[in-house]
């Protein structure tokens, strides 16, 4: 999913949330007990209706940054709206981030679900694989669980941080690495053959990973300018070279010799000092078409692009 996209599905999530959050408290607590009359029962639907909304105060009052609710800054940017005002994506995520970190509790149990299979999955593919002991495949699940753990701590500190920006979530969501650390891991559990088998195996799946996305970022770029032969394999070099899994030691099709490095270890700028000058005009005007275009489909909902924004950059250069 784009980061337009999600800008434009961020509000009404927002809000959403909100309301179905409140909604589902209302109507739990206004639940009527199997005994009493209807009379007791509305006492007691008048009393849970008063600590829901002294609930809903206490939220209102601890995220009263300067003396203001989240009330408050929800009409401002509806006022910003309706008063043609630029609002931008980092003012709705920081309008949602006490919303989000008040929710952490429950999206942190979802998360724990859903990993709970995920490790349990992988756990036992590895010990299938590499004939694991029982107390391996203990040391094995503990490391995943520990790891998961580990992910969503950053993760919540990352949206609790006050300065964390739409742009840091986005590549935060694009960026996660599970099996981050496993070979390390592994190296301690097996020896000899098994140990070589895995190694040889981690290598071919990182190989591909970066085969893969080298690949895509190349044919995005050929769909821009027309690369020719020689610029392909250059492009495929730095985007391989500037992969979080690539390694001296892979062998990656179609590439003959020795990924040097990126110059100045910016890939950007080692990608645009490969193309032609009549190539880089075409690369900035499609760079201004695909900016140009975000902030029409973002200004007919009243929000506007962060000014640093490079829409190619966010599709993956």
């Amino acid at each position: 999913m784009s980061a337009t996209s999600v800008l434009k599905s961020l509000l009404p999530l927002a809000v959403g949330i909100g309301v179905g959050a409140l909604g589902v408290t209302l109507f739990r607590e206004s639940l009527p007990g199997a005994k009493g009359s209807p009379e007791e029962q509305v006492a007691e639907l008048e009393v849970k209706l008063k600590k829901a909304e002294n609930r809903l105060a206490a939220f209102e009052e601890n995220h009263r940054p300067n003396g203001r609710t989240v009330k408050d800054g929800l009409r401002d940017i509806v006022a910003d709206l309706r008063a043609g005002r630029p609002v931008t994506p980092d003012d709705l995520l920081q309008l949602t981030k006490p919303l989000m970190r008040d929710l952490d509790p429950l999206l942190a149990r979802m998360r724990v679900r859903e990993e709970k299979h995920r490790i349990e999955s992988k756990t036992g593919e590895l010990a299938r694989k590499y004939d694991l002991t029982g107390p391996q495949q203990e040391a094995l699940k503990g490391w995943f669980e520990q790891k998961a753990e580990e992910d969503a701590k950053a993760w919540t500190a990352m949206m609790g941080s006050e300065s964390t920006t739409f742009e840091d979530m986005i590549r935060a969501t694009h960026d996660v690495r599970p099996d981050e650390g496993l070979d390390a891991f592994m190296e301690s559990q097996l020896k000899g053959e098994k140990l070589t088998q895995f190694k040889t195996e981690r290598m071919t799946e990182r190989a591909e990973r970066v085969q893969q996305d080298a690949d895509r970022q190349v044919q995005r770029l050929d769909g821009i300018v027309k690369l020719d032969d020689q610029q392909r394999d250059q492009v495929f070099g730095i985007m391989a070279r500037n992969s979080r899994d690539y390694d001296p030691a892979m062998q990656l099709e179609g590439i003959g010799g020795q990924i040097g490095t990126t110059p100045n270890g910016d890939r950007q700028q080692a990608m645009l000092s490969v193309l032609r000058p009549e190539q880089r005009q075409a690369y900035e005007a499609e760079r201004v078409h695909r900016r140009q275009k975000a902030e029409e489909d973002l200004q007919a909902i009243g929000l506007s692009l962060p000014p640093d924004w490079d829409p190619i950059e966010d599709e993956g250069f």
